[in-house]
């Protein structure tokens, strides 16, 4: 019997060969386009073929674009109010700042709120006993009221807030503000 799996590909053998030698398509192939990326075969174990069509919805569940961080802003904890509300300061610092969701996965599928202009600028997470709001470039950006109190080593800089903290508004903007400023002259 001819070896398969690790066995083949350790002595060289193809990786798309079946047990007999015939070649075989690969498990998963990447979609051709964006449009086919949303059509994936509808769960439940159907073989005929249909596919669903993955669509996103808002808070209010009408079918659109998905709101980031709707899964902490539907929480109605400390943490949803708090993420709601440096999204509100955000906007306030910088109007045309873009919040994005990123890195969804099985722990988290909420995913990552992630704002950008002219670059990447910083993150919102939620955690159990804190939200953490962390600058990429961070170490670059002056701090005079101290606000970052979190990853302290490397290029990044985090504010973690914790329940009953109160962020200073004027500053947190400032921050925000320069981290822009400094995408813009690094472009």
């Amino acid at each position: 019997m001819a070896p398969h799996g690790r066995e083949a590909r350790a002595n060289g053998g193809p990786k798309n060969k079946d047990i007999e030698g015939q070649s075989r398509p690969p498990l998963w192939r990447q979609p051709a386009n964006r449009e086919d990326r949303r059509r994936r075969p509808c769960p439940g174990g159907e073989r005929d073929g249909s596919v669903c069509e993955l669509k996103k919805t808002t808070r209010s569940g009408e079918a659109g674009v998905e709101l980031p961080g709707a899964k902490t802003g539907q929480r109605g904890d400390w943490r949803g109010e708090t993420l709601a509300k440096v999204r509100r300061l955000i906007k306030q610092a910088d109007p045309d700042a873009v919040e994005e969701v990123k890195w969804r996965k099985p722990t988290n599928p909420a995913g990552v709120s992630v704002w950008s202009h002219d670059g990447l600028v910083c993150t919102g997470e939620t955690y159990k006993t804190h939200v953490k709001l962390t600058f990429f470039k961070g170490s670059q950006l002056k701090d005079p009221r101290r606000l970052f109190n979190a990853g302290l080593e490397g290029a990044r800089r985090a504010i973690d807030l914790r329940e009953g903290d109160e962020l200073d508004e004027a500053a947190f903007k400032a921050l925000v503000r320069e981290a822009v400023a400094l995408n813009r002259a690094t472009r």
